[in-house]
């Protein structure tokens, strides 16, 4: 028999790894799983190519992967590039004609091609579209109430060219996901008007995984998901938890909009929607292939 060494050791654990995952592989067979790719991560060559290389084994393993991604930070390099000022309101990017047209070259343009060409890279079939694809979303214009810091008195403001989902056909979507095919889809809708909205890449994510029924939302942030007052990451959320550390204070600023939208997602009929740290390596593997996943799971219950 073969002496036993490094090596040997080494193999048998990355074998023991693969094997520990067979029974998660088995729950998302055939399931649809919406990624929402964003923040800092989209940012970093080599977490750009990990992620790639885990999308097709997704797709390799019998998921149905479909991505969303987010653009914040190349829009605004670009903006400041040409010359355009960006105003934000509410925490949102008021968006004119000119503003739009950047959104739209640098979200269907730029970012789109190379995460599908990265993908592609590592032997997937990815194809890029955008909501405006095939009527894909449907949005009207966004108005959003923000507050007066010196009155506290609300007020509409008109963020321009931003846009909330009113329907999602998902017609090409599946067709896509029923091949070999992996979507890759850049967040921008058409309203009623004709004209082009940017549509912020969570809530685009979360209509779309609704429609799908998908079995997972998993939204790649800058945050390891929600902390508790010990500043620990919280697991999991029901529902009903989700609200009760939002009116205690321990979710606020940035992190209540994005739960609230968790919540309205698992409502609609997704099983459970995660909040995972895209900068970690492998982190969508980590999440569904793992038993102690990377990120807070909200659904609605604990055995929902």
């Amino acid at each position: 028999m073969p002496k036993d060494n490094g090596h040997s050791t080494e193999a048998s654990a990355e074998a023991a790894i693969l094997s520990k995952a067979l029974p998660y592989m088995q729950r998302y067979d055939h399931a649809t799983v919406v990624v929402k790719y964003g923040g800092h991560a989209m940012g970093d060559p080599e977490l750009a190519e990990i992620f790639a290389r885990d999308i097709v084994l997704l797709k390799q393993s019998g998921v149905n992967p479909v991505v969303i991604h987010g653009g914040g930070p190349q829009i605004g390099a670009l903006l400041d590039k040409v010359g355009i000022k960006s105003e934000f309101q509410g925490g949102l990017r008021v968006t004119d004609k000119d503003t739009m047209q950047i959104v739209e070259m640098v979200l269907a343009g730029s970012i789109n091609k190379q995460i599908v060409a990265s993908i592609n890279a590592q032997g997937g079939k990815a194809v890029g579209i955008s909501g405006k694809d095939a009527n894909l979303m449907g949005v009207r214009k966004l108005r959003k109430q923000v507050s007066n810091p010196d009155s506290n008195i609300m007020k509409v403001v008109d963020l321009g060219f931003v846009g909330e989902p009113t329907h999602v056909d998902p017609d090409i979507v599946e067709v896509m996901i029923g091949s070999d095919l992996i979507p890759v889809i850049a967040p921008l809708g058409v309203g009623s008007d004709g004209e082009t909205y940017n549509v912020n890449a969570d809530t685009f994510a979360g209509a779309v995984a609704s429609e799908l029924r998908a079995k997972r939302l998993l939204l790649l942030t800058d945050v390891e998901g929600v902390l508790d007052k010990q500043g620990k990451l919280v697991a999991q959320l029901t529902i009903q938890e989700a609200q009760a550390l939002i009116k205690d204070g321990t979710i606020s600023g940035g992190m209540i909009p994005k739960i609230e939208s968790c919540m309205s997602v698992v409502q609609s009929g997704v099983e459970a929607v995660v909040i995972i740290n895209g900068r970690t390596p492998h982190a969508v593997l980590l999440e569904l292939f793992t038993e102690h996943g990377a990120g807070t799971m909200v659904r609605a219950a604990r055995n929902g």
